[in-house]
């Protein structure tokens, strides 16, 4: 069975402005980068579908979700942070992006695909139950996760997160969830400055210094995350992919390759095979070198799709 590709054309008009790095181009270098490798041949393309209400409140509360659509201007920039900020067609890419996720789970559950990948923006792993930051509204993954427990019944789900900044966002809304396991590595000191005080027991937290390379990333993932991942024995996992921990993106300061990618990949493949059947979700966070992105999120398809 081939792996589903799960993206929107609306989630190219969610625009902050002139020089913000999280930008619409992003998308285009992945997409370019898909097709120049062929994997476009090998993929299943879907279009994201708009997150219904009752999905969203899963996670967010009704009077957060009204209050970003009512910000949402007809014209121009609106900033709901100093780094993010909403532009007329934010609201639409938002729906899109959280909606991707739901679609993605619903695709692996039904068996139609192993494994999904959702190439989608604005991110979504800071957005806290009540609170927009760090580029993300919506917390993507976690709407995807929920809908995994609430709709399928799911009983164990693990979250993936190998973002350069720690999924702040996704830790608030699941920590002490008997449902839920997340493991992640994160640069710190750095934004959003936490991760590392007192985390709920079903949070792995693994912070790295700046300079850390794909070694110690190995390590971290071999010693640390599927020790814990196999113990829990997950029914679907969901992985938070950030590319900004690539060497050439200048936003942090660590040292992975696509190589480091595609190991990670391939390692949590192997869980999912053993605990979930195989299930993968994975949806896009943070990158911000074009070329760096383009080339770490093919690893990723790659691993995933046994390519």
């Amino acid at each position: 069975m081939t792996t589903a590709f799960i993206s929107h054309r609306d989630c190219w008009q969610h625009d902050m402005g002139a020089h913000h790095p999280e930008c619409p181009e992003r998308l285009g270098a992945i997409n370019d980068r898909l097709i120049a490798a062929g994997l476009d041949l090998y993929l299943a393309f879907h279009d994201a579908p708009l997150a219904a209400m009752d999905e969203l409140l899963r996670v967010h509360p009704r009077a957060y979700i009204e209050m970003l659509e009512e910000s949402a201007p007809a014209h121009g920039i609106h900033h709901v942070d100093p780094d993010t900020a909403m532009s007329p067609g934010t609201w639409t890419a938002a729906l899109r992006a959280a909606g991707a996720g739901v679609l993605a789970t619903d695709l692996v559950m039904r068996g139609e695909h192993p494994a999904a990948f959702c190439a989608v923006r604005p991110p979504g792993h800071h957005a806290e139950r009540a609170k927009a930051m760090g580029f993300c509204f919506f917390n993507n993954i976690a709407v995807a996760a929920r809908h995994g427990i609430e709709a399928w019944g799911l009983q164990r789900v693990a979250i993936v997160d190998f973002d350069v900044h720690h999924g702040n966002g996704t830790e608030e809304i699941f920590a002490d969830d008997p449902h839920v396991l997340m493991v992640g590595s994160f640069q710190h000191p750095f934004y959003p400055y936490c991760g590392t005080e007192n985390p709920a027991a079903n949070m792995c937290n693994v912070p790295l210094r700046a300079g850390t390379r794909g070694d110690v990333f190995r390590e971290v993932v071999s010693e640390v995350w599927l020790p814990r991942l196999r113990a829990f024995a997950p029914e679907i996992i969901y992985i938070s992919a950030g590319f900004d921990a690539h060497y050439e993106d200048d936003m942090a300061s660590l040292g992975l390759l696509e190589a480091d990618y595609a190991w990670v990949t391939q390692q949590v493949k192997i869980v999912a095979a053993e605990t979930a059947r195989g299930r993968i979700v994975s949806m896009l966070e943070g990158g911000y070198s074009l070329s760096a992105l383009a080339r770490s999120v093919s690893a990723h398809i790659k691993a995933l799709a046994d390519l």
